[in-house]
């Protein structure tokens, strides 16, 4: 395995098992993607929400690689769903993106009042071409339920929070037995969970940070991994996980982390957040 090894999503789709993830990197996303497609990446994930597609549009044009080369994804925001402008808001996001299609198309969050009517959207997209695959974020399994009653296409990731703390064991099963990739955003749990003693101690034994040692269990877990960095020696640092191997009694230390523990939002909550 390396930066260009490809997991086959259930349409035939190949999307890399490593990218970067742009999510509050603001006005330093196009240099943080040049930095990262310079280090090999191909996978770049990104969302209207963020407000930097622009950029990393831009970022991937400068970089001289051809589009065809690069995974790119982005997301359909919540208001959008609410307010029945699922077209327009991926158009919106083409626009920012000065492309022709992107490779996968998320909903971001499981609006529960709109749900199934933008998935039959997100399948307009996909028959149209302009998505080669389309998905979901933050779904739970009686989202993906629902999602499922509706869907012609089955969804080919779910983009969730996964990370030592958060496991999400049970989910990632359920996905799996549908063929649904995932995907973790927040894989190092936003930071709190690399002082972990037992991640410290891995670190120390492989001779690796305890940030690989995390990134190392989740791909060795089969799960999508979109590290976020803005620096560029971290970038390349993140994607020094395919010259080791944790062995089997590591990989069962590393699972017994979990905690059941969100850092990000769940989806059990976040419409009271009025997002």
């Amino acid at each position: 395995m390396d930066l260009n090894t490809k997991k086959v999503l259930n349409n035939g789709v190949e999307m890399p098992v490593f990218g970067l993830g742009v999510y509050k990197s603001a006005g330093e996303t196009k240099q943080a993607v040049l930095d990262a497609l310079e280090a090999g990446y191909r996978h770049i994930d990104t969302a209207a929400l963020y407000n930097n597609e622009q950029m990393v549009g831009e970022a991937i044009k400068e970089s001289g690689i051809p589009r065809e080369e690069i995974f790119v994804t982005t997301k359909l925001w919540n208001d959008d769903m609410r307010n029945g402008t699922q077209m327009e808001a991926f158009e919106k996001s083409l626009h920012l993106l000065d492309m022709d299609y992107v490779d996968l198309y998320l909903i971001h969050w499981p609006v529960s009042s709109a749900l199934e009517d933008s998935w039959k959207v997100l399948e307009q997209i996909y028959k149209e071409g302009r998505a080669r695959a389309i998905g979901v974020s933050n779904c739970h399994m009686e989202h993906l339920m629902r999602v499922m009653a509706v869907a012609s296409v089955v969804p080919a990731v779910n983009q969730i929070e996964c990370h030592p703390y958060l496991s999400q064991k049970p989910l990632r099963t359920f996905c799996n037995n549908l063929s649904i990739e995932v995907t973790a955003w927040s894989p190092l749990g936003r930071g709190r969970v690399l002082e972990d003693e037992t991640i410290m101690a891995l670190a120390a034994k492989y001779g690796k940070t305890p940030a690989q040692i995390v990134l190392r269990w989740e791909v060795q877990e089969n799960i999508i991994v979109i590290p976020k960095s803005v620096h560029k020696a971290r970038i390349i640092e993140n994607a020094g996980v395919f010259d080791f191997a944790l062995d089997a009694g590591d990989m069962k230390l590393m699972n017994g982390l979990n905690k059941d523990l969100h850092f990000g939002t769940s989806p059990d909550d976040f419409e009271s957040k009025q997002w």
